[in-house]
């Protein structure tokens, strides 16, 4: 029997999507669409092995980033932090995964790179 720590090493990422979401707090910021990217690594409830590289047993990347895309695009929220951990929600309930880490990149200040939010939500059901 795996232990806890064995439980999540199958791993898929999807790294920096874009994504448009109406979202912010200042009122310019509500105006329309904005660009934000997000990186997702998932944990699928079937490990790598138990496939036997069927593609039809492997959750599908493109339909995870294409459904991440339309979810973002129907959203309307003040916070990053309220996207990312709705998005990860989301995402357990429509895929077979055990655990996801979502993380929400928000380029709103001039002077940094970016802003943040990360949330790691495991399935309450295997």
């Amino acid at each position: 029997m795996a232990n806890e720590s064995d439980a999540f090493c199958d791993e898929v990422h999807i790294e920096q999507l874009e994504v448009f979401t109406v979202i912010g707090v200042l009122e310019h910021e509500r105006k329309g669409l904005q660009r934000l990217t997000v990186s997702i690594s998932f944990w699928p409830r079937e490990q790598t092995r138990d496939m036997a590289d069927n593609v039809e047993k492997a959750i599908n990347y493109s339909a995870v980033a294409e459904e991440t895309k339309r979810f973002a695009r129907e959203q309307t929220v003040n916070l990053i932090e309220t996207l990312t951990d709705r998005l990860a929600a989301h995402l357990l309930k429509t895929f077979p995964i055990r655990r996801v880490t979502v993380e929400l990149r928000k380029f709103a200040l001039q002077d940094a790179k970016y802003v943040s939010a990360t949330v790691t939500r495991s399935a309450s059901v295997d």
